[in-house]
């Protein structure tokens, strides 16, 4: 596929591609740009057309055009790659004769639920009682149908193959999009179809909202050649630009939330569609934005939920917060129902995830009491623990004691067994690391190519990548191209320094993965801290 990859890139300048996301302006030989994950104050983001490679200063990113769609757009480099031979007039197959079985049959599919789609939407503006459903009950307006594509599955077993087969399609092919049910009927009968997207605008599944009474409320496509829900999130191709513009994304437990307050002017709304939230959905939305908050029931499922969201989220390093007061109503779409202005300032009205929780666990427990006390601490001390910022996690010590009239002093006694410590720190620790590293390894290489003498100082092996070598030319270029031969040299030793501290910590984490398989061995448990704690000391 290189040559193909090579024609795209021949195709579309990279300014082209980045400046239908971001405004750039002409520096020099270059072009600059404010940050699209919005984390600088001063233009940070540059670009080099000559070279045909980016690079944000403030993010610690950069590339080609095939990168920078895939951090961008959220989506991996097949999406990007597929997307940009559409936008360059590329045709693949051309160039993967290997793989034109399985692009065929990609499209086959995506055509058979495109079709299914229609067929749905078709059946909805034929059905009186169900139209009344869609645009009176659930107070849909007819854009918010268009824009979302709701449709309705009829309740006879077989209408949608009738329907689909007429077509040209096998019954292997609509169970193979998962049309059809164990008994080889169609799976969706007598629902509200809303269709899921994949971040090219394609149809890769449905959900269907049953209309009366009955189990399941909400009946999903499995998992297919098309549709993984652990990494699906239903309405982010709806969301994208909304969220790039405001610089938040508000998740919502259920899909009718979604289209809710997309219909109520809150289009940064999305749902992890059926399923708990997983690391995958928090990466695809941390590349997107960095403010990323929650708009969970306030039940015992919602705090459950917001708990192990929270979790997942320190071990990525992310911060997250909650939209907290629904003003009696107990979720957004009963909220927007009620007034949908409210439910915009709500979205604006957020705290900090921790607070809120800490806020729902007080009012739940008698910390009049010791044993109320007891499971509050218990509670408030895990999250705790997990906070990477040693001034964050200092407030929350004292916030906490405060609560509980007692002396952060005792409220320390209370701390995790020393193996626990280091296995729930490490990933944040790890995370930030890893960032550092390739901050610091950006600028050593890129001294190290283009520094002369100072390049002596860094022992490092000298990238071979032509993209790679022009990404360090631009990184030498706005950092160092000021800097006497004197005070470069003196850089290289200090960031050389750093890295090596850097290092140490990434062997702690080997240390520490090996403490996670000591078991209960007290002596390999005692030997592998005595080496952490010794790296430690060292740094």
């Amino acid at each position: 596929m290189q040559d193909a990859k090579e024609e795209i890139k021949a195709r579309l300048p990279v300014e082209d591609v980045v400046s239908q996301y971001i405004e750039l302006k002409r520096a020099g030989r270059t072009l600059k740009g404010h940050s699209p994950w919005g984390v600088d104050k001063t233009p940070s983001f540059m670009v080099s057309p000559e070279k045909g490679i980016w690079h944000d200063f403030s993010a610690n990113k950069g590339g080609d055009i095939f990168t920078f769609i895939m951090e961008v757009e959220g989506i991996s480099f097949k999406e990007a790659f597929e997307k940009l031979a559409t936008q360059a007039g590329v045709e693949l197959k051309r160039y993967n004769r290997d793989d034109k079985k399985n692009a065929e049959k990609r499209r086959r599919y995506k055509a058979a639920v495109e079709l299914a789609c229609k067929y749905y939407q078709f059946c909805l503006s034929k059905n009186k009682s169900v139209c009344e459903y869609v645009f009176y009950k659930r107070n849909l307006d007819r854009k918010t149908v268009v824009e979302f594509r709701i449709g309705y599955a009829p309740s006879g077993k077989d209408q949608l193959i009738k329907f689909l087969t007429g077509k040209g399609f096998k019954l292997s092919e609509l169970r193979e999009t998962g049309l059809l049910n164990q008994y080889g009927r169609d799976l969706f009968r007598g629902r509200m179809m809303i269709p899921f997207f994949d971040n090219t605008g394609d149809i890769i599944g449905f959900t269907g909202r049953i209309l009366g009474e009955g189990e399941p409320k909400y009946l999903n496509t499995p998992e297919t050649i098309l549709f993984n829900k652990g990494r699906f999130i239903f309405g982010l191709t709806q969301a994208k630009e909304a969220i790039r513009r405001s610089g938040y994304v508000v998740i919502v437990e259920g899909n009718m939330d979604v289209i809710s307050s997309h219909q109520a002017g809150v289009k940064e709304a999305v749902a992890t569609s059926g399923t708990a939230m997983t690391e995958n959905h928090l990466k695809i939305l941390s590349r997107l934005t960095d403010d990323i908050r929650l708009a969970y029931d306030g039940d015992e499922a919602g705090v459950k939920a917001a708990e192990r969201a929270i979790s997942l989220a320190n071990d990525l390093g992310i911060s997250l917060k909650v939209v907290s007061d629904y003003h009696g109503a107990k979720d957004p779409d009963e909220l927007i129902k009620k007034d949908p202005k409210l439910w915009q300032k709500c979205v604006e009205k957020c705290e900090p995830a921790i607070d809120w929780l800490l806020k729902k666990y007080e009012m739940n427990l008698d910390l009049s009491t010791g044993p109320g006390k007891k499971t509050y601490s218990d509670i408030a001390m895990k999250m705790i623990s997990q906070i990477p910022d040693a001034v964050e996690k200092s407030h929350y010590e004292k916030l906490v004691a405060r609560k509980l009239d007692v002396s952060v002093e005792d409220l320390l006694a209370k701390k995790l067994p020393e193996k626990k410590v280091f296995l729930k720190s490490i990933k944040t620790i790890n995370e930030k690391s890893a960032e550092t590293i390739n901050r610091l390894k950006d600028s050593l290489e890129s001294i190290l190519v283009y520094g002369g003498k100072a390049g002596s100082k860094i022992n490092l092996e000298i990238p071979e990548n032509e993209t790679r070598l022009s990404e360090l030319e631009l990184i030498y270029e706005h950092n160092y191209s000021k800097f006497s031969e004197e005070s470069l040299i003196k850089e290289a030793s200090d960031l050389m320094k750093r890295y090596k501290k850097e290092l140490e910590k990434v062997e702690i984490e080997k240390l520490t993965k090996e403490l996670e398989t000591a078991g209960d061995d007290e002596e390999k448990t005692a030997e592998i801290l005595k080496k952490i704690k010794e790296l430690q000391k060292g740094r």
